[in-house]
C-alpha cells in the first residue's frame, strides 16, 4: 500500500462514525470559544491551553461515544443512571462544600461533579423506558418517567445548583413531550406548577430570590445582585454592529464583566465582535439545532429518536438561559454558553452527547434487546 493510500485509509478509520457537518460546526464553535477564552482572560496562555486541553479530551470522548452502537447505549442506560443516583447521595452525605455549595466528591484520586452524569443518564434511561413502551403508553408510565426524572432533579437542587438541575430537567422533559405527551396532561402540569410557585418560594435559597427580584430592576442593587447583568449588557451594547475588536473590549479588559471567561462570555463576545459575531454564533448553534433534529427525525427506532432528540433541545435549552440571562431576559442561574465558556466537565458532557447524536447518526440498525 502506498503512503498516500495509507493515510485515505487511516483517515477513514479515524473519520467512519463521525457525522460530517455536526463536526465542523463543532471545530468552528471550539476555535471561536480558543480566541474568546484568550481575550477574556488576560490574553493567559495557561487558561487558553487549558481550554484547548479540554477540547482535546472532549473530542475523544465523543470519538469513542460515536462508536457505541445505540442498542449498547440502552443497555447502559440503567447502570448509569442507577451509579449516577448513588454518587449523588454520597455528594448529599459525604460531598465536598465550596463556596457554600454541596457538589463535588473527592474520589481520592479524582474530584467529580456527580450532577454531569446525570445529564445523559436521565435522557438516556427515560428513552430506554418509553422504547419498551411503545407498544401502548398509560397515565402510570408517565408518573413512573416523572419519578425516574424528579428524584435526582430533586436531589441537584438541594446542593444548590439551580442551573444543572433546571438543564437536567429539561433534558428529561424533553423525552416525556417527545414520547407522546398528552396536552392535556402537559397544560394540566404547568397549570399545577404555577399555583406552586407561593409554596416554592421560600423553599428557595436566599440568593436565588435575590436573583430573581434582581432581574425585574437590576439597579435596585446595582452593585450587588444586579451587577452581572448591568455589565454585561453594556458590555454587548457598546460592542454595536461590528464590535471594538479582538482583544479590545474594554469592559472586559478592564475587569468590569465578572465571570468572563465562563458564565458571562457572551458579554465579551459581544463587546469585540459586536452584533455580526453574535450573529455568527446564533447561526453555528441553529446548525447544531437543526443538524441534530434532522437526525432524530430519520432515527430507525423509538429510542435512538428520543435521545437524538433530547440531547437536541437540552443544547438549545444551554444556549436559550445562558443568553437570556447574559442579556438580563432570565435570572442568572450560572448556566454556561455551550462549547464556548471555559469549563471541563461541561464540555466533556456536552460534547458526549454529540458522539451519542453521531452513533445514532451512523448506526443505522438498533438490535432489538
Amino acid at each position: 500500500m502506498n503512503p498516500r493510500a495509507a493515510i485515505d485509509r487511516a483517515f477513514e478509520v479515524v473519520t467512519r462514525r463521525l457525522d460530517g457537518p455536526l463536526m465542523v460546526t463543532l471545530v468552528v464553535l471550539a476555535a471561536l470559544s480558543l480566541a474568546v477564552v484568550y481575550s477574556a482572560s488576560g490574553q493567559s496562555p495557561d487558561r487558553t491551553l487549558g481550554q484547548a486541553r479540554n477540547f482535546t479530551v472532549a473530542i475523544i470522548v465523543l470519538w469513542v461515544a460515536a462508536r457505541i452502537p445505540p442498542q449498547q447505549l440502552m443497555r447502559l442506560a440503567v447502570p448509569i443512571y442507577i451509579g449516577g443516583l448513588a454518587l449523588l447521595i454520597s455528594v448529599a452525605l459525604f460531598g465536598d462544600i465550596r463556596n457554600g455549595a454541596r457538589r463535588w466528591l473527592n474520589l481520592g484520586f479524582v474530584t467529580i461533579q456527580p450532577s454531569e452524569i446525570m445529564k445523559i443518564g436521565v435522557p438516556l434511561l427515560l428513552a430506554a423506558y418509553f422504547h419498551r413502551k411503545e407498544d401502548g403508553l398509560n397515565f402510570k408510565d408517565y408518573v413512573i418517567a416523572g419519578l425516574i426524572l424528579l428524584i435526582p432533579t430533586a436531589l441537584i437542587m438541594r446542593q444548590p445548583d439551580l442551573g444543572t438541575s433546571v438543564l437536567i430537567f429539561a433534558s428529561g422533559f424533553f423525552v416525556i413531550f417527545l414520547a407522546g405527551l398528552s396536552w392535556k396532561l402537559l397544560i394540566a402540569g404547568v397549570v399545577a406548577g404555577l399555583a406552586a410557585l407561593p409554596m416554592a418560594w421560600p423553599m428557595l435559597h436566599d440568593y436565588q430570590r435575590t436573583r430573581i427580584l434582581t432581574l425585574l430592576d437590576p439597579n435596585t442593587d446595582p452593585l450587588g445582585a444586579g451587577y452581572h447583568i448591568i455589565q454585561s449588557t453594556i458590555a454587548i451594547g457598546s460592542g454595536g454592529v461590528f464590535g471594538k475588536g479582538w482583544l479590545n473590549g474594554s469592559q472586559s479588559r478592564l475587569d468590569f464583566i465578572p465571570e468572563r471567561s465562563t458564565d458571562f462570555i457572551l458579554a465579551v463576545l459581544g463587546e469585540e465582535f459586536g452584533l455580526v459575531g453574535l450573529l455568527l454564533l446564533i447561526t453555528l448553534y441553529l446548525i447544531v439545532i437543526g443538524r441534530g433534529l434532522m437526525i432524530a427525525l430519520n432515527a430507525p427506532t423509538t429510542f435512538s429518536r428520543l435521545l437524538a432528540g433530547a440531547i437536541t433541545m437540552t443544547f438549545f435549552t444551554y444556549a436559550f438561559v445562558n443568553i437570556g440571562m447574559v442579556t438580563g431576559v432570565l435570572p442568572v442561574v450560572g448556566v454556561p454558553l455551550p462549547v464556548v465558556s471555559y469549563g471541563g466537565t461541561a464540555i466533556m458532557s456536552m460534547f458526549m452527547g454529540f458522539g451519542i447524536l453521531m452513533s445514532i447518526s451512523t448506526h443505522k440498525r438498533l438490535v432489538s434487546t
